[in-house]
């Protein structure tokens, strides 16, 4: 019995392991990769709540991320025209970012092939299992954020 639990959870820790490196091999969505989308799309919601623009300091604590890594994207979102960067009126010393037009624009067709990759993988699996997975990752979330220490 112990031995089955063994091979199960070597299993689980396998598909896991594959889910990560999926979003590597995986083409960028709209020509941005994974962590870019998640960068923009945080950017996106803290403008949403504070109207201000978001600090790099600010994105770097939300993402638990170091600065110069988040410093790194923020450059290259910039130059591709999905943030801009603007000083504070308030605080001259401090640079806020915000999500340009083409960055929504992005943001949206990322968020429409993203839903559009999910009601494929429903299709595929049908109601049933869909259903079922949808309560198993729910259950797994559940189990992982409940029991820190386990990750």
């Amino acid at each position: 019995m112990e031995e089955n639990k063994e091979l199960i959870a070597q299993k689980i820790m396998k598909g896991l392991i594959e889910f990560r490196r999926l979003h590597k091999h995986k083409s960028p969505i709209c020509s941005l990769t994974h962590s870019e989308i998640i960068v923009l799309s945080s950017i996106k919601s803290y403008v949403e709540t504070h109207k201000l623009g978001i600090k790099t300091s600010e994105l770097s604590n939300i993402l638990n991320v170091a600065s110069p890594t988040i410093t790194q994207q923020v450059n290259s979102l910039e130059r591709r025209g999905f943030v801009e960067r603007a000083v504070d009126k308030e605080d001259r010393r401090a640079v806020r970012i915000k999500v340009t037009e083409k960055g929504e624009e992005v943001l949206k067709k990322a968020s429409e092939e993203f839903e559009a990759s999910i009601n494929g993988l429903v299709e595929y699996l049908g109601p049933g299992q869909s259903e079922q997975l949808a309560d198993l990752l729910s259950k797994t979330f559940n189990y992982f954020m409940n029991n820190e220490n386990n990750l």
